[in-house]
């Protein structure tokens, strides 16, 4: 004849029926809850990505791989990567301020125009160089304003840059010095925006309507638009 379980055999066996025949290491519950989170989404560039990455690792940008993600309703982020800095002619680099994910092949483009089309043009007409840009951020699932259709914001697609910051202290914005800066100061502001033009797909300023009174939208791909 079979002995009955001892009392504490017992609640053994009871806790490891419920507990699907496992033994969590710890303390119990916060172990338990450890165990349990969704595992971090790992990321996994294809062939494209992986040379894009390469690209802006060339460019000497600092960056950091975003996984991919689908948001639904047409908002997602793929192949895109965080921007920290941006790098410059003899090893200098350039702050970005409040940027989200952006897709990696507009991170690239959006290198090059800092370097080569911002940064040589504030030395060249305002005697300082480029120490940051500041956004108003890119990727946001929304439409484009007044349609129905969705804004290259939803995919990481574009940016929005308000200001420019040199390394004497200026701030040129704008908002501010598109019509109310120094002649120099609106100079500059139209020569970087037609550097954009020849860079990037979609190019709109305070050219082109009042919701763009205070930024460029820069966006990549589709075809050429510049206001």
């Amino acid at each position: 004849m079979l002995r009955p379980l001892a009392p504490s055999l017992a609640g053994l066996a009871l806790t490891l029926a419920l507990g699907g025949c496992s033994v969590l290491p710890g303390d119990g519950a916060g172990s338990q809850r450890q165990a349990m989170r969704p595992a971090q989404p790992v990321y996994v560039p294809t062939a494209a990505g992986r040379q894009c990455l390469s690209k802006l690792g060339a460019d000497n940008a600092s960056f950091t791989p975003v996984p991919d993600r689908f948001y639904g309703a047409g908002c997602s982020t793929l192949n895109s990567v965080r921007l920290s800095a941006l790098g410059g002619d003899s090893s200098r680099s350039f702050g970005i301020a409040n940027l989200g994910p952006v897709a990696c092949p507009l991170a690239e483009t959006f290198a090059g125009w800092a370097r080569y089309g911002v940064d040589r043009a504030a030395r060249q007409l305002l005697d300082s160089p480029l120490v940051r840009i500041e956004t108003m951020g890119s990727y946001n699932c929304r439409n484009v304003a007044g349609s129905a259709k969705r804004s290259a914001h939803a995919t990481a697609n574009a940016i929005d840059v308000s200001a420019f910051v040199l390394a004497d202290g200026r701030r040129i914005s704008v908002k501010g010095d598109w019509a109310g800066g120094t002649p120099a100061e609106k100079q500059f502001l139209r020569i970087v925006h037609t550097s954009a033009c020849k860079r990037f797909g979609t190019v709109l300023g305070p050219g082109y309507n009042a919701a763009h009174q205070d930024h460029f939208h820069l966006e990549s791909g589709g075809k050429s638009f510049c206001r």
